[in-house]
């Protein structure tokens, strides 16, 4: 369907594909107004967020486009709107009066800008004009910097081309001409984040959806707060992140040469962290567990062991030896690979096992690889890699706990009715008069539906079965 017919699907084809939607002006005029329907909400930053020049336009997660023939598009900015303009006269520096040719798209009020089309240099805003004599003296919002000579080549600028005074809704300032067209063109980064949203229910309507279906006279729950279901709900979305939902981030990081890199804001537990190879293959990077781990404290201590006090009677800290003796270690040593190129230290390179035959049995697995090691400083924050892994590209796969940010808050489909099972235990676990029996019926049920949503998200298909039960004809030779 290139449109939405009242199904679930609200989006037309080149919202979804292209992320863009067009409108057709429908008359002359200036401050016209376009609504959104895309499923993402348009965002804004702070001030003059139409002009790229401005910090705020790096927040937008759109831009708005005009056209005369919906062919060729041409951003809307203050830049797009230039008009030429001549200066009359010498106008000199210090004052705040500029002389120009008279000019009609000259507008005071501050809504315009008069810049230099050579050198770019902004004279300020216009403030009022008079006119007289086929000039216009413009009184701009700041003194002239240096002198504008006569018939130096100008540009008026709108200072702001559109707005978003409410959600979705977008006010193009200029004069648009009728059957021109306007077209909202979502950011590259937030075209990717909206696709592939149907499989998932967003938390909110999770919740709006469990008021309406068991909460009421009649119903099994008669009255609840919607403060309840939602905490109910986000615990079940947290509890469903760590073991059902998979909700698994990874994150593409290079390793500097201090050998650590932050946690991740949303963190709560890594799964993998791999090195990348020139070919794009993943190397297990393993933890040092037995090997080394950071010390939470590390204070000074007198020459009995005891710690000492600083002048705010609190144990004084020190650098921790440990830390720095493993930062500075040659993983060579330690994985027993003395090859002068590391990437050839691998524990089964003949040239090496050959004179050492017989020698490297019973090593253990823990210390015979290559791939280097990674420990967590939980005093720092920090994941800390050893030196053969510096400037290397890494993949660190982690698991969140699906409340860190909006966008996480998504329910996969297959996991819906899972949830729905989890708050009503919850809800009545904890309510007065509800019998003991009825509580055990639906934790039951709510048992019975994580493991059916457990066996949907799993994603098992029949041909990859298929493919490793043929694989499991081969004879070990």
């Amino acid at each position: 369907m290139s449109r939405p017919d009242g199904g679930l699907i609200t989006e037309t084809n080149r919202q979804y594909y292209a992320g863009a939607q067009q409108f057709t002006v429908p008359a002359t005029a200036i401050n016209q107004t376009f609504t959104s329907t895309f499923d993402t909400d348009l965002t804004v930053g702070s001030g003059n967020y139409s002009d790229p020049g401005s910090l705020g336009y790096n927040s937008n997660n759109f831009k708005v486009y005009t056209s005369l023939n919906a062919q060729t598009w041409v951003e809307l900015t203050p830049s797009s709107t230039d008009i030429d303009a001549l200066s009359s006269g010498v106008s000199n520096a210090g004052q705040a009066n500029l002389t120009i040719v008279a000019n009609a798209n000259a507008i005071g009020g501050n809504l315009f800008a008069v810049i230099n089309k050579t050198t770019g240099v902004s004279y300020g805003t216009i403030v009022s004009k008079t006119t007289g004599g086929g000039v216009d003296t413009l009184v701009m919002s700041q003194v002239l910097a240096s002198v504008v000579p006569t018939n130096t080549q100008l540009s008026i600028r709108r200072v702001t081309t559109w707005t978003m005074s409410s959600p979705n809704i977008i006010t193009v300032i200029p004069e648009l001409t009728i059957n021109s067209y306007v077209k909202i063109g979502l950011t590259q980064e937030a075209l990717q984040d909206s696709h592939g949203n149907y499989e998932y229910t967003r938390l909110n309507d999770v919740i709006d959806n469990f008021l309406i279906a068991y909460v009421g006279a009649g119903k099994l729950i008669p009255s609840v707060k919607r403060t309840d279901v939602i905490f109910h709900a986000r615990r079940g979305l947290q509890e469903f992140s760590y073991d059902t939902l998979k909700s698994i981030k990874s994150s593409e990081l290079t390793v500097p040469s201090s050998l650590s890199l932050t946690i991740p804001q949303d963190y709560v537990n890594y799964v993998k962290i791999s090195w990348v190879d020139e070919l794009g293959v993943l190397h297990i990077i393993y933890p040092a567990n037995n090997l080394n781990q950071s010390p939470y404290y590390t204070f000074a201590q007198d020459d009995e062991g005891n710690p000492i006090q600083d002048s705010g009677d609190s144990n004084a800290e020190v650098t921790s030896q440990a830390d720095a003796t493993w930062d500075k270690t040659n993983p060579r040593y330690i994985s027993g690979g003395f090859n002068n190129d590391l990437n050839n230290a691998n524990v089964l390179d003949r040239n090496y096992t050959d004179g050492a035959l017989g020698q490297r049995y019973g090593l253990e697995p823990q210390t015979s690889q290559k791939n280097g090691w990674f420990k967590i400083d939980e005093r720092k924050g920090t994941f800390n890699f050893t030196s053969n892994l510096s400037q290397k590209l890494i993949l660190l796969q982690y698991i969140s706990d699906g409340n860190a940010y909006d966008l996480d808050a998504r329910i996969p489909k297959l996991a819906e009715e899972a949830l729905y099972a989890h708050i009503i235990h919850a809800i009545l676990s904890v309510s007065s008069g509800v019998q003991e029996y009825v509580v055990r019926r639906f934790k039951q049920e709510r048992s019975a539906k994580l493991r059916n949503a457990k066996i949907r998200l799993s994603n098992l298909k029949l041909d990859q079965i298929v493919q490793v039960m043929r694989g499991k004809s081969k004879w070990i030779k």
